[in-house]
């Protein structure tokens, strides 16, 4: 309910403020698991995709946002929980194979999983490499992958600003995307560097980055 409440009052005003364009929620399933995989250009990324796309999506977010003080920790706390976000501890020594059984327990149970194949956003406005975790879930959860593109949300909330400037955004959905030539080879390391390219080719071609640090295809993961 909570979630409905918030999307209902920010998804209108987000449009009204920032009128962003939108293209292609039809290719997101609306029922069972699916990832959506994004390029990754600002914090707002895991705010704008939820709230554009057709049903929720969950989203790992660095623990410290239900940690921070005051009102702003309030509202961060109050915002990523009715979002759906999923709290990770970042510097923990399992991190990564936590944050990929949280994501494949929002899998299992049906529902639809945000990630950032690059693992970081993009400081430069280029597009890196996909790591092979998003390979792993859908090969795991043997579900689509819907490449998404973002534009725009580095003008909102520039690395380093406080506060969100006026910017033009669209957020684009592609095709999904599925890999039954690799169904059940999510441990073979080939596999996954295939499936991760797969999702990465389609993101350059939703979002038009130019690519950094790809090398060749066949270079290792």
């Amino acid at each position: 309910m909570f979630y409905v409440l918030v999307r209902f009052v920010l998804r209108p005003l987000v449009f009204v403020v920032f009128r962003p364009t939108v293209v292609g929620r039809e290719n997101v399933p609306l029922t069972g698991p699916v990832i959506l995989a994004s390029n990754h250009l600002s914090f707002i990324d895991s705010i704008g995709i939820p709230l554009m796309a057709p049903r929720k999506v969950a989203y790992l977010a660095k623990a410290e946002y239900w940690r921070s003080p005051g009102i702003g920790g309030w509202v961060s706390r109050t915002l990523f929980t009715a979002l759906g976000a999923l709290p990770v501890e970042r510097e923990a020594s399992r991190a990564a194979q936590q944050a990929l059984d949280t994501a494949m327990g929002v899998l299992r149970a049906g529902g639809a999983f945000g990630i950032y194949p690059e693992g970081t956003r993009s400081r430069d406005g280029r597009l890196a490499r996909g790591k092979t975790g998003v390979a792993w879930l859908a090969l795991t959860a043997d579900c689509p992958v819907v490449p998404v593109a973002v534009h725009g949300t580095d003008k909102i909330q520039p690395i380093g600003a406080r506060w969100p400037r006026l910017a033009k955004v669209s957020v684009t959905f592609g095709e999904p995307l599925t890999f039954p030539e690799h169904r059940g080879l999510a441990g073979k390391g080939k596999a996954r560097r295939e499936v991760t390219d797969q999702v990465m080719e389609a993101i350059a071609a939703l979002s038009g980055q130019e690519k950094a640090g790809w090398g060749t295809p066949s270079a290792a993961a």
